[in-house]
């Protein structure tokens, strides 16, 4: 599926932080859903780049936000009806320089669905750490 791929505009901020709450309240099942609110996603992504999916029938799909001063990769949600459609990997080749560039991620360990996503896409594991949500692995794609 074709999938439009832009930054986000002012008026996305309400799907945005739709998206972001469901889909961590879905996902990080071993977290108080409690923790999670819908003004989480502007406080998240200050002073990041945000590019959002469009589904052919104008639905915003899913987003990816980027800190670009360090190439990493903050936030990557896809809203659950689109996930295993493309969606994710679309928005991965709207990174600069993709796929010649090296990103980084942190990705909880309990988030499996994520994690093979990631391994599938060529990212590998470069370190590990411990957040609110849980034990994360910091995964880098490196060029090959």
């Amino acid at each position: 599926m074709n999938y439009t791929v832009r930054n986000s505009r002012p008026s996305d901020n309400g799907q945005l932080g739709d998206i972001y709450l469901n889909e961590r309240r879905q996902t990080f099942t071993w977290v108080d859903p409690g923790k999670f609110s819908h003004e989480d996603f502007l406080a998240h992504s200050q002073g990041e780049i945000v590019w959002v999916a469009e589904a052919p029938d104008g639905e915003i799909a899913g987003f990816m936000t980027l800190w670009a001063a360090d190439d990493f990769i903050h936030m990557l949600y896809i809203r659950k009806e689109w996930q295993g459609r493309g969606v994710g990997t679309a928005l991965l080749k709207a990174l600069p320089e993709w796929p010649r560039r090296t990103y980084r991620l942190k990705c909880l360990i309990n988030n499996r669905n994520a994690k093979t996503f990631y391994a599938g896409r060529g990212f590998v594991v470069t370190g590990s750490g411990t957040s609110a949500e849980g034990d994360y692995e910091e995964l880098s794609f490196i060029p090959g």
